[in-house]
């Protein structure tokens, strides 16, 4: 009896011998999971968004770190951060070199690229795609009431700036004349910077100025101290015309109070876009997308242009095809 109960005690002890080391067999794939974190959740991978802006001093770099923050806090693994650049024609290049995985970029320039045309002609760039519209840069044609200039048609044989050599500026300025039926060889264009046709405006060295910016501008605010300005409208049938060719374009009206008018002036504008490549995978261009229109809030706290930032204006003037993952955003209810 005694003998027995030997022989049934062996065999209990290997039954839960036998039991432990399966327990620990099975739990083998697991352990070297436990030395990166026991039980907790794998980390996310990580994802490196490099966000090409502009200018630190510019609308484009505060909205910049604004996005980043937002990727940061809102997309598992993401490691996002602002890059100042050049600007527009800046981040089409580095995008396609793959510096940069998102970048602003201002429709009519992603327009030229995607087109091979004005900047980017014989260079045409097939990759770019667009993540959404965010906000208008008003062309701007403004001069001094003592000039007499009040439409587009008396900038005839004036001296007119025409924005830096190269620059998306001197394309608007292009696209009004024509607009008018009018070339560069009706006026005696200048090409010169912001800061230099203002310069120029107060030193009455030319008559009137193109400028492609947010408003108000500082550059013409910096008039206005001490001149008596006027903001040459761009008709609504200008207008027409300039959209029925060239889409990025959209209407813009110019409040009375931003440059001390009598009156609302009406206008063309072309939007700011985030832009992406088609190496960005549609999921990763979804997150991005709905990230960013779901947090509006921190954009309008970031710089005043948030304002007109919103899910419902965000195809508005879009220049380039939109990413899969963005279209699937905004096809959503």
């Amino acid at each position: 009896m005694l003998l027995k109960m030997k022989k049934r005690g062996f065999a209990l002890l290997a039954i839960v011998t036998l039991l432990a080391l399966m327990v620990t067999g099975c739990g083998g794939a697991k352990s070297e999971g436990d030395k990166a974190g026991g039980d907790k959740p794998a980390a996310a991978e990580k994802k490196f968004f490099n966000i090409a802006t502009g200018g630190t001093a510019g609308v484009y770099y505060p909205l910049g770190g604004a996005i980043a923050e937002i990727l940061n806090k809102n997309i598992a693994g993401a490691n996002a951060k602002v890059q100042s650049t050049g600007a527009s024609v800046a981040n089409v290049n580095m995008l396609t070199q793959g510096s940069v995985q998102v970048a602003f970029v201002q429709n009519d320039i992603a327009y030229y690229a995607a087109n091979g045309s004005e900047m980017f002609k014989d260079k045409k760039v097939d990759s770019l795609k667009a993540l959404a519209t965010i906000y208008p840069e008003t062309v701007q044609l403004v001069t001094l009431e003592k000039s007499g200039i009040k439409s587009v048609a008396d900038l005839k044989g004036k001296k007119v700036a025409i924005g830096a050599a190269g620059s998306s500026v001197t394309a608007n300025a292009k696209h009004v004349l024509e607009a008018n039926d009018m070339t560069f060889e009706d006026i005696n264009e200048q090409y010169l910077s912001f800061a230099e046709a203002a310069s120029g405006l107060k030193d009455n060295n030319i008559d009137a100025a193109f400028v492609t910016a947010g408003v108000p501008t500082a550059a013409i605010q910096d008039i206005i101290a001490q001149h008596k300005v006027v903001v040459v409208p761009v008709t609504a049938e200008m207008a027409d015309k300039m959209i029925a060719k060239y889409p990025f374009y959209t209407k813009v009206v110019i409040p009375a109070d931003a440059y001390k008018q009598a009156k609302d002036v009406e206008t063309v504008g072309t939007k700011a876009m985030l832009v992406v490549t088609d190496q960005m995978d549609e999921q990763t261009a979804y997150d991005i997308t709905k990230a960013v229109f779901t947090h509006v809030d921190q954009l309008k706290a970031a710089h005043a242009v948030g304002q007109y930032i919103s899910k419902e204006n965000a195809k508005d003037g879009v220049s380039i095809p939109l990413h899969p993952g963005a279209e699937k955003f905004f096809n959503e209810k």
